[in-house]
């Protein structure tokens, strides 16, 4: 197919590299940074805008940090909207506003354009894996057009429902792994506190009912103190904000939710905007006044 893509940062860059590994041919738009040049030197194309990409492809795939940015993409004055051909398919790969979502998908509809959404879970390490689990939303037309896109980038690929199931999904998503993230940080930093090796309890709970993904990637990073990003802070508190402000609109308590937003907002107050979101484990830490790494007195 012909595929435009805008967002190539440290997701989409290897999403994209993907697609064209598969094949299909490349339309860039930048976004922020310059298109990357091994895509480039792959064959891809780079135009001026987003308009002049969507006019030449058959699909427009968007990888973005926010609900603005996607707004700004796609209905900007030289938006994907703006030089839509009839048919195109548009799927939005980012973590936005279920609600947005709706509307972007009317809007798109309404210039003859199918609309699916489809954020991702599995990060970095995922994205250049080609292993993300893909949460789409979208009719069953527009899903089984994207399909084999999603074959190129993923490994898990549900259709959950209509129009912003996927960021539904993704929001529960990231609820999940926040809450994940504290859970570990706490118990790892009780066991150094207690004066007992952490990585030795890490060891020992991958092998009962405790054990997940979260507790052997992240766990190992909190007690290595690899903070460089896969996913930052910022990213993943931008979510939580989302999974907050949609409970309020349905009138819901999420209180786990908030106790994790406000240890990633403690995080960002000392500098870590930037940080992965492992390094929520710093807060935990402050308030402790104990790190996972150093050993009980």
């Amino acid at each position: 197919m012909r595929i435009g893509f805008i967002g190539t940062g440290i997701m989409g860059r290897p999403m994209a590299g993907h697609l064209q590994a598969a094949g299909h041919q490349l339309w860039l738009a930048p976004h922020r940074s310059p298109a990357p040049e091994e895509l480039v030197a792959g064959g891809a194309t780079v135009c001026a805008s987003a308009r002049a990409l969507a006019a030449a492809v058959e699909a427009v795939i968007l990888m973005l940090p926010d609900t603005p940015d996607v707004e700004a993409a796609l209905f900007g004055a030289d938006g994907v909207v703006a030089g839509l051909r009839p048919g195109t398919l548009v799927i939005d790969m980012s973590s936005i506003d279920p609600i947005a979502t709706r509307d972007f998908a009317a809007r798109v509809a309404g210039a003859a354009g199918e609309y699916v959404d489809a954020p991702v879970s599995g990060g970095e390490v995922g994205a250049k894996a080609a292993s993300l689990t893909i949460m789409c939303g979208g009719s069953a037309s527009a899903f089984a057009r994207a399909e084999p896109l999603f074959a190129a980038m993923g490994k898990n690929v549900t259709l959950v429902g209509e129009v912003g199931a996927g960021q539904v999904a993704k929001v529960a998503n990231q609820i999940v792994v926040a809450l994940n993230i504290a859970a570990v940080g706490e118990a790892l930093l009780f066991a150094a506190k207690a004066g007992v090796d952490p990585g030795k309890v890490r060891e020992a709970l991958l092998g009962g009912f405790a054990a997940s993904r979260v507790l052997e990637v992240h766990g190992q990073r909190m007690i290595d103190r690899t903070f460089a990003p896969g996913f930052r802070i910022a990213l993943h508190q931008k979510d939580l904000n989302l999974a907050l402000g949609s409970a309020r609109a349905l009138g819901l308590a999420l209180p786990g939710t908030a106790g994790a937003q406000q240890l990633f907002s403690a995080c960002v107050a000392r500098g870590g905007a930037d940080w992965d979101h492992s390094a929520l484990v710093r807060a935990l830490e402050a308030l402790a006044d104990h790190d996972i790494a150093r050993a009980a007195p």
